[in-house]
């Protein structure tokens, strides 16, 4: 399944029955137990999304790569360009690999930043100023 670029998402047929014997499968896959991989944000030059399409036939922006963040000041929001990913909740690695996921610390033209929605899947970066 994974060569039209999804994940599985059912139950593993690897759990035990309860008397320690393998279930035994009674059906098949299901279209509908497909996910999507992980789309890594990452820090870049300019902003690049992909659309995928959901379920129900839906289309969904992933953001790829970002260079800019709607920041949440006391003025009103304002656009401004990201310069660095400072550390991430989800996995110490990721700042290293500059991938920004919610909660991550990210340093912008004014200042340090808390990234507050999931770039992943709404195809743009929001943020608000830490104190």
């Amino acid at each position: 399944m994974s060569q039209f670029g999804s994940q599985y998402h059912g139950k593993s047929p690897r759990k035990t029955a309860g008397n320690g014997k393998i279930k035994k499968r009674i059906r098949d896959k299901r279209r509908s137990e497909n996910g999507g991989f992980f789309s890594n944000t990452r820090l870049a030059d300019s902003n690049s999304s992909k659309k995928m399409r959901t379920r129900g036939g839906n289309m969904k922006n992933k953001l790829q790569y970002a260079a800019y963040a709607n920041l949440l000041t006391e003025k009103g929001p304002k656009k401004v360009k990201i310069t660095s990913i400072l550390e991430s909740r989800d996995n110490r690695n990721f700042s290293r690999l500059k991938i920004m996921t919610k909660g991550s610390v990210i340093e912008t033209e004014a200042g340090k930043a808390i990234i507050t929605n999931r770039p992943g899947r709404e195809g743009s970066i929001n943020a608000k100023l830490l104190r």
